[in-house]
């Protein structure tokens, strides 16, 4: 079995858009998650570590939310990694744009579907781990 340590934590900040021009490191999320030697994130090892796989979405002027990151499936490829924040309810579900094809490599970006299906790009902004 993995164990939770060999997790890397991944913060992402908001990227440029029309509201923040210079992108903001007030709005984003930090999460664990077991990546490969290629940056992505590795569905096998996250079977193993799961309930370590948590994520924290921070949003200046909002409380910070805490979830977990999860693979449901429909999407690209027959499944989706989103961040879950009430296991009971999938109306919360932040998913990600073809999330399991990008490497989370700072200075990368990817894409997050809010849970009012707004989308917002992201820059990968460090992984420590």
């Amino acid at each position: 079995m993995t164990s939770p340590d060999t997790l890397q934590h991944i913060t992402l900040h908001l990227a440029r858009c029309a509201e923040f021009p210079e992108g903001s490191d007030r709005h984003g999320y930090s999460f664990r998650a077991p990546l490969d030697g290629r940056g992505h994130i590795d569905p096998l090892r996250w079977k193993e570590t799961r309930p370590h796989c948590v994520v924290r979405r921070f949003w200046a002027g909002e409380a910070d939310r805490h979830g977990q990151l999860i693979h449901k499936p429909g999407g690209a490829q027959g499944a989706t990694w989103a961040f879950d924040y009430d296991a009971s309810t999938t109306r919360d579900d932040e998913a990600g744009y073809r999330l399991g094809d990008h490497a989370f490599v700072p200075g990368e970006y990817v894409s997050i579907r809010d849970d009012a299906g707004a989308m917002h790009s992201f820059v990968v902004h460090q992984v420590e781990g």
